[in-house]
């Protein structure tokens, strides 16, 4: 738990980086608020191509080596950030940091929910997402200190220090307990190691077919996010849409295709609500508010912090009532503080709190969100089909800060972030309280609900009777 914490930690210090410095990057290289914002969503782009990759390394090659990878992918990305020398540049080094955070999502949360007792699982998901708000704070205190004096390239350049985690990663850490045995039992019985893309690529023409429909969707997102798709996004989205749930679909099977694909757009939707708060927080209190750098910092200090305490609280709460249950119920204790934390206007402190209230309850429930997605997955496929679900589901994150940008332009941002916010959370409330992607898959597999995360399921650990997929 400590090295995969440290990693997330590490790894959310890198990803925030962007949105603490953008007005002062928009400034150097006379970008627009559109550009700018689509600065945060390009490490979104490719983190559907890591997450699958990265992740179907864990599941063939073990946990330990997909975090190694991850890690090094995304730190020196984020090196490669400080030498950017205009927009291309920085975009491009963003791609890689998407690529990296992706395998690391999977990895680690694979890792650390293999070695922990089952009836601790929701635990130690929230401890583990924690470490990527601790990351945000981090970065948040050192930009007061590091920008002003040096410039915003020394933010990234100090983002390549874990590499050095990964060093010792290589040395000092077992493999997870579980990936372990399952493939000894494979091994045992002469089964070949796991391979979930194999149904991708079984035949020479659907290889092929598979091939061009990677190329297409890296290209279609590419250009939505970029001007160079400008006038065309809805056809290009289009594409990018098609290409990915036919992925989805081919790799759930004709029995859980429909399982992919809910849990893709349950996903996408819950990176839609939290998504604007986290990539233009910033940009709002520096222009809408006029804060300075060390407000600034002040308040993306409650907000992390907030955050983190709230995926703490998630596990617990998930550990006690079941997964789903607590989901649905904070997110709907946070629609109370959406408008509030927006009509702030004079007051430091009361605009922490209020931050800190709504990312407790809104985005800290995101901590279990691993457990949530793993638990439909058994351990042969997990690593893989959780980085794919979950990271092309993210492509949210994309679509957030381009569209807030985009309603902006119409009313002001903090009205447009708080739209987005309510409206959104509403929807993921919805689509997770009422569990609709297991609905939907014994529509078309039959079976009876089964959280593989949880052997036993009894009505102990399933939270009071609810069923396993609510545990």
């Amino acid at each position: 738990m400590a090295a995969a914490w440290t990693g997330y930690l590490l790894d959310g210090f890198d990803f925030v980086l962007i949105t603490l410095v953008l007005t002062e990057i928009a400034e150097e290289f006379g970008l627009s608020g559109v550009e700018a914002a689509s600065l945060v969503s390009g490490a979104f782009i490719t983190r559907w191509l890591g997450g699958a990759l990265l992740g179907a390394l864990g599941d063939r090659y073990g946990r330990k080596p997909a975090m190694i990878a991850s890690i090094s992918l995304y730190s020196l990305g984020t090196f490669a950030c400080g030498f950017a020398w205009g927009y291309g540049s920085l975009f491009t080094a963003r791609l890689l940091i998407g690529m990296g955070m992706a395998g690391e999502y999977s990895a680690s949360a694979t890792y650390v929910l293999e070695s922990w007792p089952a009836r601790l699982r929701n635990r130690a998901s929230g401890f583990l997402i924690s470490g990527f708000s601790a990351g945000s704070v981090l970065a948040a205190e050192l930009y007061q200190w590091v920008v002003p004096r040096w410039g915003w390239r020394w933010m990234f350049w100090i983002g390549v220090l874990p590499v050095l985690l990964a060093l010792w990663l290589r040395r000092a850490l077992p493999e997870a307990a579980e990936w372990h045995a399952r493939v000894g039992e494979r091994a045992a019985a002469g089964a070949a190691r796991p391979n979930p893309f194999r149904a991708l690529f079984t035949g020479r023409r659907r290889a092929a077919l598979n091939i061009a429909l990677t190329a297409a969707a890296g290209a279609a997102l590419f250009c939505v996010f970029t001007p160079v798709g400008a006038g065309a996004v809805p056809w290009l989205s289009a594409v990018a849409a098609g290409a990915l749930l036919a992925f989805g679909a081919q790799l759930g099977g004709r029995r859980s295709w429909i399982l992919y694909v809910s849990l893709m757009i349950t996903v996408f939707c819950a990176f839609l609500y939290s998504w604007p708060i986290q990539a233009l927080l910033p940009t709002y209190l520096k222009t809408e508010l006029g804060y300075r750098p060390a407000h600034v910092a002040d308040v993306m200090f409650y907000a992390g912090f907030g955050t983190m305490a709230g995926c703490v609280l998630a596990g617990f709460v998930g550990d006690r009532i079941g997964t789903r249950r607590a989901y649905a119920c904070t997110l709907l204790a946070s629609l109370a503080f959406v408008f509030p934390v927006f009509a702030v206007r004079d007051s430091l402190v009361w605009l922490g709190v209020l931050l800190f209230c709504l990312l407790a309850l809104s985005q800290g429930i995101s901590g279990i969100l691993p457990k949530y997605i793993a638990g439909h997955f058994p351990t042969e496929s997990r690593a893989a089909s959780l980085g794919f679900v979950y990271n092309t589901g993210a492509l949210g994150g994309a679509v957030a800060p381009v569209l807030g940008a985009r309603l902006a332009e119409g009313m002001p941002l903090g009205r447009a972030l708080a739209v987005l916010t309510f409206g959104l959370t509403l929807v993921v409330i919805l689509l997770v309280g009422f569990g609709v992607p297991s609905r939907l898959a014994r529509l078309t597999d039959g079976a009876p609900d089964h959280d593989h995360l949880v052997p036993d399921p009894s009505p102990a650990a399933t939270g009071g009777g609810l069923e396993p997929d609510a545990g």
